[in-house]
């Protein structure tokens, strides 16, 4: 008898201890699910409260998302667009492990120039080396930098002459460091007339145009440039917000009729300058993107370029992206972005 209620004792405390493990193991998977839940909300979030930091002249604003611990990952944003360009992109890369920072560029944004007296300069250059202070004041070495547009033009910059900063690149298409005596020889009537707006910005009907137009402007270039892409108002709101900052028209024009020689620099950025008209070769390793619906830029096997790459360097068509490649199409560009990162292993 005493050994039967021994054994009927043993059950139930078995019973009861693993009614107890049980509950503690789904305590345990409610709070991992709920910390996933947190971190892709936080993603997202930290898209619509972004950080703010001194670095060079300007004090950016910046998303900082994912492990503190996490190889670092610069992803650049091209005109007219801003870092939400980046937001989908941001939560697949996080997941990855990546800690990823997304800068508004210049005159865009809540990114300021801290002395209001300093030339609201738009070049290629000054640009980059904004990126370079920006990383220097997060204290990140080294990262993957990738972009479009601006941004991968910085993104390849930065490779090229900076390549200790630089992990790997992700640059949509392609090799784009500007040669102001190249851009002075004429292209074929179809490529000129894709840059009919730098013309626009070159005379001053463009200037007042743009600055009192930039709302219906910009739209317009996310229609023509992306015809497979259809936006809603709500996600071009979002990013038009970042085109109300007070420097932004007067970075945008500088940047196009500096390209085409019309206004110059700053000596300060000279030398830097004088190095990207050499057309310098990017040694890191690097993955290039084209979309096969590329209103500025048609698509191209990337052969044309090729050899402005010495280390290892893949080429991807992108079917349905247009010029605004990482929104439209975040996978691939988060898949271009681990791929890059894995041929610097």
């Amino acid at each position: 008898m005493k050994n039967n209620t021994r054994h009927a004792f043993s059950r139930v405390w078995a019973v009861a201890i693993f009614l107890v493990v049980t509950v503690i193991i789904s305590s345990i998977d409610a709070v991992a699910s709920s910390a996933d839940n947190n971190v892709k909300y936080n993603v997202a979030a930290s898209f619509d409260s972004v950080k703010q930091i001194n670095a060079g002249v300007l004090n950016v604003g910046y998303v900082d998302v994912g492990p503190a611990d996490g190889v670092p990952v610069i992803l650049l944003h091209g005109w007219p667009y801003d870092i939400h360009s980046y937001t989908e992109v941001a939560g697949l890369l996080t997941a990855k492990g990546y800690r990823v920072i997304v800068p508004h560029l210049r005159g865009h944004g809540t990114t300021l120039f801290l002395n209001k007296d300093t030339f609201r300069n738009g070049e290629q250059a000054a640009v980059a080396q904004d990126i370079l202070d920006l990383m220097d004041a997060l204290h990140i070495k080294k990262a993957v930098i990738g972009g479009f547009d601006w941004g991968a033009r910085t993104a390849n910059i930065i490779a090229a002459l900076w390549p200790e900063r630089c992990i790997a690149m992700v640059s949509v298409n392609g090799y784009l460091i500007n040669n102001l005596e190249r851009n002075k020889k004429p292209l074929s009537p179809k490529a000129e007339w894709g840059w009919w707006y730098q013309y626009y910005f070159a005379t001053e009907r463009g200037k007042v145009g743009y600055t009192a137009n930039w709302y219906d402007f910009n739209k317009l270039i996310w229609k023509n440039i992306s015809p497979n892409w259809h936006f809603d108002d709500a996600t071009y709101d979002r990013s038009a917000a970042s085109f109300k900052n007070s420097d932004y028209a007067a970075v945008v024009i500088h940047n196009y009729r500096w390209r085409l020689s019309l206004e110059p620099g700053e000596k300060q950025y000279d030398a830097i300058e004088e190095k990207l008209a050499t057309a310098p070769k990017i040694t890191v390793p690097s993955v290039t993107l084209d979309g096969d619906s590329d209103g500025v830029v048609p698509a191209s096997d990337g052969s044309a370029y090729a050899n402005m790459f010495t280390a290892k360097h893949v080429h991807h068509i992108i079917k349905g992206a247009g010029h605004n490649l990482p929104q439209e199409t975040p996978q691939a560009f988060a898949d271009a972005i681990a791929e890059a990162a894995g041929y610097a292993k």
